[in-house]
């Protein structure tokens, strides 16, 4: 509303509101900071896990961060864009969200201060812009070469992903299959794509029942009880297109006179199929994977000829039989010869925690490969996949990038040490952005050491002064809570991992800075009270076993 001589005129829709200013900038900050604190006590091996349950009673236990925040149910705007921070993370990386949500929250926290100093937004936006370059930097100084064949620095890359999430028992096995499975689908170029490796879950059995098949299972079973259940030295065929009688696209009536023209008609189209199911003997195949639907007739011949057969394949299931057994995916079935076939030395149908799944083994140099992951129950199961998801993406990442950085809080304490130095020779007010950076960046050592039982403050002076004296990979010790040689220590993650979080938290913590005006139309989906959302966000995890609370 806006006041021209005595008339009021009426801008927005009636219900609508608006928070301007400093209330608004509070307001939004409170938030991120809220969502922030929610992940906090996940962060590092020692992190606590979360247990979420929706509005249908379903629970999750976990403590990966971006987990948590997709299955909570955040209403406000500000808070969302930091769900946002955290599955850019797991797209790009597939493992940091939680350090990244936790050094948006405190850039945003260190901005309040300055802003409370009355330092303008534009000026911090442009201090965080500068250390954020300045980091990166420093971040691929401190970078360490790793190669496709050190399968051990791998292994460590992979463990260290899965730390903290569960199952520590078989840590060191899981670790292993991700590194094996990573290597096995590299492409030519260099490039890992993680879609080609599929995990199935299965509830059942235990951890270490947990194994890798270089091929694929598909998690059907064969068309026909006739049907051989094992398939030594496979010709596999991979058909997208049906094995069925063509139905006409336009209306057609057939006018039959006798029984002579009925038993014709259908002799026709026995033919037809058998023609169909001969052609597919004919090239070679003893195994058929179709995508689409087969004719309970074709199914009948198709087992009289021992053909081991499965239709209605998903399209990416298909894609990764191709990639791991060279077939060729035909569209028509007149175009199948013996050079489009792809070869396993065996195609079984097992039965894993009473479902039959279809295994292809012993594929010559398979581009495509399975896990197969067992556990008590399901949570163990899903908390498992989870593990094993961001294990293979940060095995990726490495061999992709071939860089990797010390863990443990190191990287974090070295930044901030060297921002501090580069703010020195920064004039201006913008100097104080860059240090107040060089703080948020150690709330990652702060809150590893909080999560494990230390002293946060003892815990930062010893690892400052073990920076001070050069000890760039100098991380906190879980166990003793002591500064120890991370490298040696074999604490490692992919460089992206770091670069990455630190690049979307200053991102978003400046977009939300710069925010001074928060327009809620009545029909959106924003809370009543844009002000209030310390209440309505507390109070919405309160139910999640006071998440908020720290």
């Amino acid at each position: 509303m806006a006041g021209l001589g005595q008339t009021p005129i009426l801008i927005l829709r009636e219900g609508s509101q608006r928070t301007e200013g400093r209330e608004a900038q509070r307001s939004n900050i409170m938030a991120a900071k809220a969502v922030a604190a929610a992940v906090r006590t996940t962060l590092g091996p020692k992190g606590m896990d979360k247990m979420l349950v929706d509005t249908l009673g379903d629970v999750v236990i976990t403590n990966d961060g971006v987990t948590i925040l997709k299955e909570m149910d955040i209403e406000h705007p500000a808070a969302k864009m930091m769900v946002e921070i955290a599955k850019t993370q797991d797209d790009e990386v597939g493992d940091g969200t939680t350090t990244a949500v936790v050094l948006a929250g405190e850039l945003l926290k260190k901005s309040e201060e300055l802003l409370e100093q009355e330092i303008h937004p534009t000026v911090i936006a442009a201090g965080y812009r500068a250390a954020a370059d300045k980091a990166m930097a420093v971040l691929n100084d401190m970078a360490v070469e790793v190669t496709p064949d050190d399968d051990d620095l791998l292994k460590m890359i992979a463990i260290t992903a899965m730390t903290g999430k569960g199952s520590g028992m078989a840590r060191d096995d899981l670790a292993d299959l991700a590194v094996k499975a990573v290597k096995a689908v590299v492409d030519e170029d260099g490039s890992v794509d993680i879609d080609n490796i599929t995990v199935e879950k299965k509830v059942g059995g235990g951890v270490t029942d947990t194994q890798q098949i270089y091929g694929m299972v598909i998690d059907k079973e064969r068309l026909h009880p006739n049907m051989p259940k094992k398939v030594k030295d496979a010709k596999i065929a991979l058909l997208n297109t049906a094995i069925e009688i063509e139905k006409t696209e336009v209306d057609a009536k057939i006018e039959i006179t006798s029984p002579d023209q009925l038993q014709a008609f259908l002799d026709q189209e026995e033919m037809m199929l058998k023609a169909m199911v001969d052609k597919i003997v004919d090239a070679g195949a003893n195994v058929v994977f179709c995508q689409k639907g087969i004719d309970d007739l074709a199914q009948h011949f198709l087992a009289k000829a021992g053909v081991f057969t499965i239709r209605r394949i998903k399209k990416s299931d298909m894609e990764k039989l191709s990639r791991a057994t060279g077939a060729r995916i035909v569209t028509s079935i007149q175009d199948l010869s013996t050079s489009e076939l792809g070869k396993a030395g065996l195609v079984e149908e097992r039965k894993i925690a009473n479902d039959a799944m279809t295994f292809v083994e012993e594929c010559e140099n398979p581009k495509s490969v399975s896990i197969i992951l067992r556990g008590g129950t399901e949570h163990v199961v899903d908390e498992l996949a989870r593990m094993m998801e961001d294990a293979l993406r940060v095995v990726g990442v490495a061999l992709e990038d071939g860089k990797l950085v010390a863990g443990g809080g190191a990287p974090e304490i070295e930044l901030a040490l060297r921002l501090r130095e580069y703010a020195s020779t920064v004039g201006g007010r913008e100097q104080l952005a860059i240090e107040a950076f060089a703080d948020a960046t150690e709330i990652i050592p702060k809150s590893l050491a909080e999560n494990a039982g230390f002293d946060q403050i003892d815990t930062l002076v010893a690892l400052r002064s073990s920076h001070d004296k050069g000890g760039k990979t100098m991380g906190l010790d879980m166990e003793t809570g002591k500064p120890t040689e991370m490298l040696k220590k074999n604490v490692v993650e992919p460089l992206r991992v770091k670069t990455q979080a630190i690049n979307s938290a200053a991102e978003s913590a400046i977009m939300i800075l710069r925010i001074d005006d928060v327009i809620a139309s009545k029909s959106g989906g924003a809370p009543p009270d844009m002000g209030g959302m310390g209440g309505g966000m507390g109070g919405g995890m309160g139910g999640m076993g006071d998440m908020g609370d720290y």
